[in-house]
């Protein structure tokens, strides 16, 4: 088919729109990867774009020597990790009995998943419910609330649906019970919908913040959003140098801006890292799984 002139105009303008929009989104991260590792006295007199001006990567050093951050960053794993897992599994074993046209009451389960979007109990009842259960201070309460997410079940159980009867019917025919079906048939077939709410609960996990606040007391569990997010806001990080013990010649050459650039980083790398890998799996496992037929 052939595109007429006003078509490529119309295309030629969408992608220049598209493409600032995205430089919009891009030049903050290219302005804290350049401060992180810029000159002190550069980044003091605002000579800081877009480049690192004298390479430096003392910012780091100190991060590393003299805050709790590498604890944080191993808090973060274990709470994204086993999170993701749980969130998984439980996502799992919701979307597929509601997927099933024999599961008896599908469609008041789907109703009263879906009511949870609109209305929930709110964050005074939530947080009751976490105390009275005792998780106080524990990461069970992060993970518990957040067990399952009514989006991605909905996502996940329109991928199910989409799935032909006829693997269905001859699975039936081969004696294949309903787990062995589930995890021999469905699950394989499944894989760009599972790595894409995967990543949705990773970054969910990863970056969680308001939760910790309220849930967790104990400072030595803090992940990384929470510690870094504290060093931003009172420059606690900068107490810590100064009672670290870190060489005073490091000190000198470290402003709060660089600090804060390289905590920045630190947690938002991880995810940037973790990404390409799951990309060609993402717009296919929202596509399947977010349309009928």
């Amino acid at each position: 088919m052939r595109i007429s002139k006003g078509e490529k105009w119309f295309y030629a303008i969408n992608n220049m729109v598209l493409a600032l929009l995205g430089l919009t989104c891009l030049f903050p991260l290219i302005n804290t990867i350049a401060i992180a590792f810029s000159d002190t006295a550069a980044i003091e007199t605002g000579q800081v774009t877009f480049y690192p001006v004298g390479w430096h990567t003392e910012a780091f050093v100190s991060l590393f020597k003299g805050t709790r951050i590498v604890s944080a960053f191993q808090n973060s794993i274990i709470i994204t990790i086993i999170g993701v897992v749980l969130s998984m599994t439980a996502t799992i074993m919701t979307a597929y009995p509601i997927s099933r046209r024999i599961f008896y009451g599908r469609r008041f389960f789907t109703l009263a998943m879906v009511f949870t979007i609109l209305f929930s109990g709110g964050l005074i009842p939530t947080y009751l419910v976490v105390k009275s259960l005792g998780l106080m201070n524990s990461y069970f309460a992060l993970w518990l609330p957040a067990l399952v997410s009514t989006y991605n079940m909905l996502v996940m159980r329109t991928f199910f649906e989409n799935i032909p009867d006829e693997i269905d019917d001859a699975a039936r025919i081969d004696g294949c019970s309903e787990i062995s079906y589930l995890v021999r048939i469905v699950l394989p077939l499944s894989l760009p919908v599972i790595a894409t709410l995967t990543l949705f609960y990773g970054v969910s996990y990863w970056n969680m913040f308001m939760n910790v606040l309220i849930y967790i007391h104990d400072t030595s569990r803090f992940n990384l959003t929470v510690l870094v997010q504290n060093m931003i806001q009172s420059q606690s990080l900068l107490q810590e140098l100064l009672n670290s013990g870190v060489t005073s010649g490091v000190q000198s050459q470290v402003v709060p801006e660089s600090l804060k650039a390289a905590g920045v980083l630190v947690v938002v790398l991880p995810m940037l890292a973790v990404y390409p890998f799951l990309q060609k799996f993402f717009v296919k496992g929202v596509m399947l799984g977010s349309v009928k037929g």
